[in-house]
């Protein structure tokens, strides 16, 4: 599929078929998000694959939408903030930058397969810590839900770029 094509028909999606994702598939979702830029190129991200029935239905109890226990597959990003580049004039961590990063690389390849994704952010983090055992320098960052759907892509709506798009400083179209 062509990248302008692959942006403008991925969506959030929110219905799966029941159809299991190859593991062979995951592996190329996850090889798009390993090569994408990092500060310093410092990747400080893992990803935890879950495909297992039983561990997926732990995974539905930090995030307890009827929808979700659809996906036949979830992938948890984490950012790992001891390993992350840290701008010096601020201190600002770029961690969260770099794994976002990442995940829209994996959610654009899912799509380029033929898979959907919905990228999730609003779940019980102490909780998936404790689900997941994660070592207190790893941030589960968000989860991504991936398997095939029937639907297709809704109308979006977005800003036009006149009104995001400054030219020279800001404020200046």
């Amino acid at each position: 599929m062509e990248l302008d094509k692959v942006i403008s028909t991925r969506f959030s999606v929110r219905s799966y078929t029941n159809q299991k994702v190859e593991r062979s598939l995951i592996l190329e979702i996850l090889e798009a998000a390993r090569l994408a830029p990092s500060a310093v190129n410092f990747q400080p991200w893992h990803f935890i694959v879950i495909t297992d029935h039983e561990n997926l239905e732990d995974l539905h109890e930090v995030y307890q939408r009827a929808w979700f226990r659809e996906a036949p597959a979830c992938l948890v990003i984490c950012s790992d903030h001891s390993k992350s580049w840290k701008r010096k004039s601020d201190g600002k961590d770029f961690a969260d930058v770099d794994v976002a990063i990442a995940i829209d690389h994996l959610v654009l390849k899912a799509t380029d397969l033929g898979i959907g994704s919905c990228w999730i952010c609003n779940f019980d983090v102490p909780l998936a810590r404790k689900k997941l055992k994660l070592p207190d320098e790893i941030e589960p960052l968000a989860i991504i839900s991936i398997g095939y759907t029937t639907a297709g892509p809704p109308l979006k709506s977005r800003k036009s770029l006149k009104e995001m798009v400054h030219w020279e400083k800001f404020g200046t179209h």
